[in-house]
């Protein structure tokens, strides 16, 4: 069984993030959706609420397994069996960022194989932290996220 594991924060999931997840879910038998949960950040929305939005917006996958991990994803990984990881990347930032923490993932468990993918051309200007600004101040965001990403993004911005 091919599997690979995807990590995130996914704070909140959009487009891009979507685009990603089922990407590789066409690739592999299972894909293992994590969703870091760091305490030491702010994040908006709980780690169980940001699996269910991802879940929501992809309702036709069956071979995802969604999980919440706190520590490094090479333990999680490692302990699950997994030997790949995706990793999406819209630009040369985010390559440059990747590719470090690949050669430090890859020093803590050198059987893992780091596969970059990169985002689609439509979604390749879209962060979560601007769509949270763009929220805040009631722009319209709607382009950028799912159905069930705006409408628990409202909930938490209403106007």
């Amino acid at each position: 069984m091919r599997r690979a594991i995807l990590p995130g924060s996914f704070d909140p999931p959009t487009l891009g993030h979507i685009n990603i997840i089922e990407r590789a879910a066409a690739l592999f038998d299972e894909l293992h959706v994590i969703v870091a949960d760091n305490i030491a950040k702010k994040s908006l929305f709980s780690p169980e609420e940001r699996i269910e939005l991802i879940r929501s917006s992809i309702p036709h996958a069956s071979n995802i397994v969604y999980a919440v991990h706190s520590g490094l994803t090479v333990d999680y990984a490692r302990n699950n069996g997994i030997s790949v990881m995706i990793r999406g990347v819209r630009g040369a930032g985010d390559f440059s960022y990747e590719l470090e923490m690949a050669m430090t993932n890859k020093q803590l468990f050198p059987e893992l194989e780091v596969l970059f993918m990169p985002t689609d051309s439509r979604y390749f200007l879209i962060r979560s932290s601007q769509i949270k600004e763009l929220a805040a101040f009631g722009a319209d965001f709607s382009s950028m996220v799912t159905e069930p990403v705006l409408k628990a993004m409202k909930e938490k911005f209403p106007k």
